[in-house]
């Protein structure tokens, strides 16, 4: 059964994302690079500009654009839908690592949520979690999604500081300049159709499955 949208207003609904997005928040996204690590080993990336279009690939032709999408049909979907959406993001995680980000994420963030809101949120991939558990809060799809989005990649620009490095305000420009991305990649994600998922940020994922055997290792993946 799909629950009803609660009465959450639109400023408890903007104080509930902060804190579900707050590296505060106990999922354990500081531990995921999401294959920035071994791009950046590589010497691929080496100056914020060089972060700022790997990115903006990751979001739009990659996780970012396809967890969107994910959420977007979770937060619409009932318990049957929420099965079949969580059997589909695992199968579209392109390396054991990616697949463990997503689902210990999920997890974390089903586990928490549940707690605190009452919830009966079992574990499920992230995206598919964070889509059941907004609806149940009556959070706006539109809002969850923005906030999302950009929450996934600040937390790249985070990894990024902490290992091309780059300073914390160079840092901060390329959050800043993805914005607009971000935005536009969620408003398409609310209406779009599932069977337009899909990735075809290639060089992510093979980054993410040659991090697998990388000798040195300061994430999870």
């Amino acid at each position: 059964m799909i629950p009803p949208i609660s009465q959450t207003s639109e400023a408890e609904a903007t104080q509930i994302l902060h804190q579900w997005f707050s590296p505060a928040f106990p999922v354990g996204g500081f531990a995921y690079s999401h294959g920035l690590e071994r791009v950046i080993a590589d010497g691929q990336i080496t100056s914020a500009a060089e972060l700022q279009l790997w990115l903006s690939g990751v979001l739009a032709q990659g996780t970012g654009r396809l967890d969107a999408v994910l959420m977007a049909h979770a937060w619409r979907s009932d318990a049957m839908g929420l099965t079949e959406l969580s059997d589909l993001a695992a199968a579209l995680a392109p390396s054991a690592e990616r697949r463990l980000e997503t689902e210990a994420q999920g997890e974390a963030f089903a586990r928490t949520v549940s707690a605190l809101y009452g919830f009966d949120i079992g574990p499920m991939p992230y995206p598919v979690a964070l889509g059941r558990a907004a609806r149940l809060a009556g959070l706006p799809l539109a809002a969850l999604l923005r906030m999302a989005v950009q929450a996934f990649a600040a937390n790249l620009v985070s990894a990024a500081v902490r290992l091309v490095p780059l300073g914390q305000t160079e840092g901060q420009g390329v959050t800043m300049a993805l914005l607009p991305l971000c935005a536009a990649i969620a408003k398409t994600a609310e209406t779009a159709e599932l069977d337009s998922i899909g990735s075809t940020a290639l060089a992510a994922d093979v980054a993410s499955m040659r991090h697998e055997v990388q000798d040195v290792r300061l994430f999870r993946s």
